[in-house]
């Protein structure tokens, strides 16, 4: 039997928006012709294919046919079921939603945190909640993140009706460890990756058959790009898993444009302790205190 749709929450008529970022809302609030226009699209686009690692030039580009290794994404699909996710949905929705940037809602369940300077606060923070138990010891079964031990839970909601969005960013180091994990629930989405290192990436022409002869190998790097100049579209199937380490994680930023939500969203993302926080680290006995609170699921929205 299909699971029951999730029906949308009601669109609100206020943001929470500050500085340069905006939603449909405010857009339409402000008028004119906005100085706030999103910056224009990466002149290369790659597509990411999970099979194989690799970037491949997007079709009737320029670089059709070349490709580059883009390592540190890990795609696991189908990581829950559809009534698992409607569940899941449906026990979001019964704690509040708190406006964001760019059009998102969103429920923390973490530590309040200033990065700029540094500093955390325990207080009020009370876990993850307790419908991510069984998300957290499925992550377990899988070799990258059999060691996994999430210490915040952020959940995200977009809408196309407010326009949702989030900007190209590298997450915290300071706090946050190597991998970052996120599931995609009620419909796939687009995360667009992008560097602003100067440098250029160089390309392989791809064998023919790709992506499947990637697998095999390729000839001989023979044509490069300018790194500024390319963006990688990594497809997000609805349920699926996504963790992204290394590189991906370290160096290259990842976005979710506005154009790439065309229904209800929600992103669950959880994050794991900097080596400054485990074991080991300057910081080992707060972290331990984290990783107590965190894994006691008895959570509420902050």
């Amino acid at each position: 039997m299909a699971a029951a749709v999730v029906a949308a929450p009601e669109v609100l008529r206020e943001c929470g928006c500050k500085g340069v970022r905006t939603c449909l809302i405010c857009e339409r609030q402000r008028g004119g012709d906005p100085p706030w226009q999103h910056p224009p699209q990466k002149t290369h686009r790659f597509i990411y294919y999970s099979d194989t690692g690799w970037a491949v030039g997007a079709e009737e580009s320029d670089f059709e046919g070349w490709a580059f290794p883009f390592p540190g994404v890990t795609l696991l699909e189908d990581f829950v079921t559809q009534e698992e996710e409607t569940e899941l949905v449906q026990l979001m929705d019964r704690e509040p939603w708190k406006l964001s940037q760019s059009g998102r809602r969103k429920q923390d369940y973490g530590p309040k945190v200033n990065f700029r300077k540094q500093k955390l606060k325990t207080a009020g923070f009370q876990g993850l909640p307790s419908f991510s138990w069984e998300m957290v010891r499925r992550m377990g079964l899988y070799p990258i993140l059999e060691d996994f031990r999430p210490v915040e839970q952020c959940n995200l909601d977009y809408c196309p009706e407010r326009g949702s969005a989030i900007d190209p960013h590298l997450d915290d180091t300071w706090l946050w460890g190597e991998r970052l994990v996120s599931l995609n629930l009620l419909s796939p989405t687009v995360l667009s990756m992008s560097r602003e290192a100067p440098g250029s990436l160089l390309l392989c022409l791809a064998p023919s058959g790709f992506p499947e002869a990637l697998v095999e190998g390729v000839v001989a790097p023979s044509r490069s790009v300018l790194c500024q100049e390319v963006e990688v579209a990594v497809p997000f199937p609805r349920r699926s898993l996504l963790v992204l380490t290394g590189a991906a994680r370290h160096q290259w930023k990842h976005a979710i444009q506005r154009r790439h939500i065309e229904s209800r969203r929600v992103c669950v993302t959880f994050r794991e302790l900097s080596a400054e926080f485990r074991p080991g680290g300057k910081q080992q006995e707060l972290g331990q205190e984290l990783l107590q609170i965190s894994l006691s699921f008895q959570g509420r929205p902050m």
